[in-house]
């Protein structure tokens, strides 16, 4: 899988300031980083519940 080299991420950063505005990039951060937390803490709790079944089946 091929990574992002500098010069793309100053592009994809440049194409954010253009069609999202400076002044919406942080909300959209913000939004970003809670969408994740709440997945991190999902799947946690899937990976909680698969290690309490397979106690329970043991």
């Amino acid at each position: 899988m091929p990574t992002i080299g500098p010069g793309s991420f100053i592009l994809i950063v440049i194409l954010a300031i253009l069609i999202f505005g400076p002044q919406k990039l942080p909300e959209l951060g913000k939004a970003a980083g809670r969408t994740l937390r709440e997945f991190k803490n999902a799947t946690r709790g899937l990976a909680d519940d698969e290690s309490e079944k397979k106690k329970e089946d043991q």
